[in-house]
Parts: C-alpha cells; structure tokens; sequence
C-alpha cells in the first residue's frame, strides 16, 4: 500500500497522525486497517462524543447489547462493555505501529467518565479499572486537566499506567500537566516500574480557543480586534510547544529521569477540526508542524490534508515571540485571556457529561427494548 505523500511528509517532519474517531463499523469494515496502510494514521483518540455518535448510529452494536441485557447488565456496566471492547480491538490492530515505534504510537485512548472530572479518588480508581479491563500495552487513559485530575494523572502514572492528558487549553496548564507528569515518573520509579514503558501525551485544544476568542474579538468589534480573529489557536499551540522544549530539552528534572528510561510527555494537537468555513481546513495541521508531536483529527481533516496539505517542514520552533505578540495584541483589545481559558475547560467537562449522558440514555433505551 502507498502512503499519501502530503502525510508521509507530516510523518517525516515528526508529527504522528493520529484519527480523532472510532467505531465497531469501523474496525469491522476494515477502514481503521485502510487508514494505517494509506494515510499514514499510527493511533486512536476516542471521546465520549466519539462513541455516543458511534452507538447512535450504527446497529452494529444491538446484538451484543441484547446479550447483555439477556445477563442481566446495567446501563453502565453495558456502556463500559461495549466501549472496552472496541478499544481492545482497535488496539490489536494498531499493534504493529506500537512495536514498530518502540511504543511511542500505536496508542488507543479512552477516557474515564467526565462525570468524575472532579473527583480525584474516583478517577484514579476507574482509570486503574479501564486499564486492567482492556488489558493491553498500548492503551492510553485519558484524564482531564482540571485541578482534581492534576493529582490523578500523577497517582495513575505511579501505577505504571500510560496516560493522555486531555482538555488543555491554556499554557498554564499545560505546564502543571507536565509537572504531574514527572512527578509520576518519579513515584514510579520508587514503586520499581520501567520508566520506558511508561508513556504520555499532553493533548492541548486548538480549534476551540479560536471559537471563543473569536467570538469575543467581534463583540469587541473594532477594526484592530477583528484583524486577530483566527490566530489565537495556532499562537496558543505554539506557546505550549515552547513550554515542552523547556522542559523535556535540557530541563533538569527531565534530565535526571531521562538517565532512567523516562520518556518525554508528547505534545498532542487536539480538536483539530476547523470550526469556522472561512479559515483553511488544514491549517491547525499544516500550522503546527513540529517534531516529537501528535496531531488527532477528525477523517475529514485527515482527508483534506491528503488531497491539498501543503506540509514545509517545521512551522512552530522558534515562533514563541510571534505567538507571544498575537496574546500581547489580545489583551491590549480587552480579551481576557483567563477568563477564556476556564470556560473553555468548564465547557469541555459539560459537553463530555452531556455526551455520556446521552450514550447513558441511548444504550438504556436499548436494554429496555430488549426486555432488560
């Protein structure tokens, strides 16, 4: 099979493309497998949105929700079944991209419920949970950033777990995510674990914090704040690549661990989809090009770059005072930026729930009608 050129050149400028979906139709349609052979997609990113949409609209599903019902299973207990399950499998097929890349991808990501985004105890309870159910070396747990989840993303890397931090949108954050991050390294390696074998990514939001900023910008409506719709994305992601190479390139508590096997913790671009039809469809893609990073998208963005991508090589190194420049300019307009920031992670929590919420709904409504 012949890769896509335009993705083979994102794959050589060190960005590992990653699909932002998943589905029993796709695993069985064998279209996972076609985009591995074709597009140059080494993982999976799943999200309860993912699989509500998955479970809606396909009946693929339906026999083996009667079987469950038929054993007398809750509506969590099937929603947690059906969900392993297809990460297990997508993560079989992802196995030789795991063992070619020494365990750098390969990955398959489920989350813990984001009803428990502020719970710490209950997220690193059922983080341990999925762990076990799936049962396999290249799955990631993916935690939220929130204040409760800093805590457990370090509790659940002390157990030996992989794991992908998500809902990151500011770089604040992002620099107490990687702080969680080795501080777990380092309880790991008092509890014996391989540090090798332990890997992360930080997943940080890039679409959503132009929508919100953008939004601002217009009600401020004046002809210097709409001239900066559109750039605060791709400025954030690049601030935050700046904050990774100061702290896995020469950092010193990175340096010490790395002596053990300790890996870095990956930047991953996140919500990549391209919100607003006036921008470029690839540009959270062919905007943040940098080496050592994942990039998650969505089919249709994976589709739009392969058909007219137009990859240069590195686009983020040494963009940070340019970056810097774009929030100066925010901020002198009256954007406030740590306003932005916590209703973009209070929102991502609530629009999780609410997904849950409705996979919850949907998977009970299918118990029932099979007399469950």
């Amino acid at each position: 099979m012949t890769q896509n050129p335009n993705l083979a050149a994102l794959t050589a400028a060190g960005v590992s493309v990653w699909l932002d979906d998943l589905s029993r139709e796709r695993l069985r349609s064998g279209n996972l497998q076609e985009l591995i052979d074709t597009k140059c997609v080494v993982g999976v990113t799943t999200n309860p949105t993912i699989f509500q949409k998955a479970l809606a609209e396909s009946d693929v599903y339906d026999d083996q929700v009667a079987e469950l019902a038929e054993r007398g299973a809750d509506v969590d207990a099937t929603v947690r079944t059906v969900t392993t399950d297809d990460v297990r499998d997508a993560c079989d097929v992802l196995t030789p991209q795991w063992e070619a890349s020494d365990g750098v991808d390969g990955r398959v990501s489920i989350e813990v419920d984001p009803r428990l985004a502020h719970d710490t105890d209950k997220t690193i309870a059922q983080a341990v949970e999925l762990w076990k159910i799936v049962d396999r070396p290249n799955l990631f747990i993916k935690i939220p950033a929130t204040e409760a989840g800093l805590p457990a993303i370090t509790a659940v890397l002390a157990e030996g777990i992989s794991v992908n931090v998500t809902l990151i949108f500011s770089v604040e954050r992002h620099r107490a995510v990687m702080d969680a991050y080795l501080k777990g390294l380092e309880a790991a390696k008092k509890a014996g674990h391989d540090l090798s074998k332990i890997h992360s990514v930080a997943s940080f939001f890039v679409s959503r914090v132009d929508t919100e900023i953008d939004k601002r910008l217009e009600k401020i409506g004046t002809e210097g704040a709409l001239a900066l719709r559109g750039q605060a994305g791709v400025a954030n992601a690049r601030l935050a690549y700046a904050a990774y190479q100061e702290v896995f390139i020469g950092g010193e508590a990175y340096e010490k661990l790395k002596a053990d096997g300790a890996r870095v913790q990956r930047p991953l671009w996140a919500s990549t989809g391209v919100k607003n039809p006036d921008y470029s469809d690839t540009l959270y893609v062919t905007e943040l090009v940098a080496p050592n990073t994942v990039n998650t998208m969505p089919e249709k963005t994976i589709e739009a770059v392969a058909d007219h991508g137009v990859i240069t090589g590195d686009t983020v190194t040494g963009t940070a005072s340019a970056a810097q420049e774009v929030f100066d300019k925010l901020e002198a307009v009256g954007v406030d930026l740590t306003d932005v920031f916590v209703v973009l992670e209070n929102e991502g929590v609530q629009k999780f729930e609410e997904s849950w919420n409705e996979l919850l709904k949907e998977t009970r409504a299918q118990l029932e009608s099979t007399g469950k």
